[in-house]
């Protein structure tokens, strides 16, 4: 840990206000929004209701997660809330769960910039190790940059974050221009899903993965200045400027094109700037798209390094995830967590792009749940310890985002949910055997 004292101290390596929404919403807007139109155009009006439940749920976790990192500002969000409320033990596995959601979100990223690149490079749709290679080629390029410390990794963030927000609110004055022109009719839904309780749930469990990323400003909180006020302000607007975005340009996409198109496309996006504008529109959107899956590998990058190192100052982990490079950049958390990555996409590549994707969305998206379960169920003990301010509206939006995590988790499948636990109870070991090595150190280290 040579280093990492002064490293974490120095005003040149902490991320501001503009940086933390940048990592929020560029963490948001990944993969998801862009990718999900497929599956989403056969759910016809489930979608957009799955839009308004996902998003409804989601900003009431973001509530939560505000008022958490209000009372406990600083540290690592998914360990310290879970374990100032029950113990460094669930603190831990929260932690450990939430650290596996960011490396295989890591892999679901970078698969999704190499599908987006194959609107423009048509030989990367083949099944085969080349897209494989090109995705863990993305995974360790922003590794190296994260290597070079959270602020260059925080301006590449910025600088995609930008570029990442054009093609979402294009699909939406374009939307405007081909409507009020009259030269688009919206297609008949005639092959989309009745509206159902189950088609509902299947929406918005799929849209929730598109949604994962807004507590990623709680997730770094000691990287972060004035975190007491920045961390929940960043969360907040991330969180609500997104979820507005989607709901209005992913509906766009869905509802103007054949539901046939849309679901047979890899590139949504670009399929619909494609039809409506022209190819060589699409063209620049499959681009823009691939921007913004490695923008927000860039930011899971971030988190996945911090997580370890956050738990090995604590004791949870070895002591080596917490050694720090010249740059303050926690060299082997970062190492571990790409390494991860690359052997889950070489080791399913077999699958296609679509099907590696799908798969690594139903894990992530399971996998990030046990964390908002958590940091509800923390809240509420909170609020009755009055440790946070008490009022039957709060504690009403807490019990929602609780309800709706659960719902979320039960509607990712009796696999995924699985998967995540399986992978989940591989932490066991670890936490026991460090307890074993430093009993009354674990007992005793601090929180936040």
């Amino acid at each position: 840990m040579t280093g990492s004292v002064t490293n974490m101290e120095r005003p040149g390596q902490k991320l501001g206000l503009l940086m933390c929404i940048a990592l929020v919403m560029g963490n948001m807007i990944g993969s998801g929004v862009f990718l999900l139109p497929a599956a989403l155009a056969p759910l016809g009006w489930n979608a957009v209701i799955g839009w308004g439940v996902t998003i409804g749920g989601t900003l009431c976790l973001a509530l939560v997660l505000a008022r958490l990192a209000r009372l406990l500002p600083g540290g690592t969000g998914p360990f310290t809330y879970a374990a100032e409320a029950f113990g460094p033990g669930v603190g831990f596995i929260v932690a450990w769960s939430f650290w596996i959601s960011c490396w295989t979100a890591n892999a679901a990223l970078a698969v999704a910039a190499t599908s987006n690149l194959s609107i423009i490079f048509p030989g990367l749709a083949d099944e085969g190790q080349t897209p494989a290679l090109i995705a863990i080629g993305f995974i360790w390029l922003f590794t190296a940059i994260n290597l070079l410390g959270v602020r260059k990794a925080g301006g590449a963030q910025v600088l995609t974050w930008a570029l990442k927000l054009l093609p979402l609110l294009g699909a939406v004055v374009v939307a405007v221009w081909v409507l009020g022109s009259g030269s688009v009719t919206p297609p008949a839904l005639a092959n989309a899903a009745p509206v159902s309780l189950g088609n509902i749930g299947s929406a918005a469990t799929l849209t929730l993965f598109a949604l994962l990323g807004f507590e990623s400003a709680l997730a770094v909180g000691d990287r972060v200045k004035d975190p007491e006020k920045t961390v929940p302000r960043a969360t907040m607007i991330g969180a609500v400027a997104t979820g507005i975005i989607y709901l209005l340009s992913c509906t766009t996409v869905t509802m103007l094109l054949p539901v046939e198109t849309v679901q047979a496309s890899n590139a949504p996006y670009a399929t619909f700037f494609a039809t409506l504008v022209s190819p060589a529109a699409g063209q620049l959107v499959a681009l823009f798209a691939a921007i913004a899956a490695l923008g927000a590998l860039n930011g899971f990058v971030l988190l996945v390094g911090e997580i370890p190192r956050d738990m090995a100052q604590k004791r949870q982990l070895p002591s080596l995830m917490a050694r720090e490079n010249r740059f303050g950049a926690p060299l082997w958390s970062l190492l571990l967590a790409s390494s991860l990555a690359t052997l889950v996409v070489y080791a399913n590549y077999s699958r296609g792009l679509a099907g590696l994707f799908n798969f690594m969305v139903l894990v992530t998206t399971s996998t990030a749940i046990i964390f908002y379960m958590a940091a509800a169920l923390a809240a509420l003990k909170f609020e009755r310890q009055r440790r946070i301010a008490a009022s039957p509206r709060f504690a009403a939006l807490t019990l929602t985002g609780f309800i709706y995590s659960c719902w979320a988790f039960y509607g990712a499948g009796i696999e995924a949910s699985l998967w995540s636990l399986a992978m989940t109870a591989t932490g066991l070991p670890i936490y026991f055997a460090m307890r074993r090595s430093t009993p009354a150190r674990c007992e005793e280290a601090p929180i936040a």
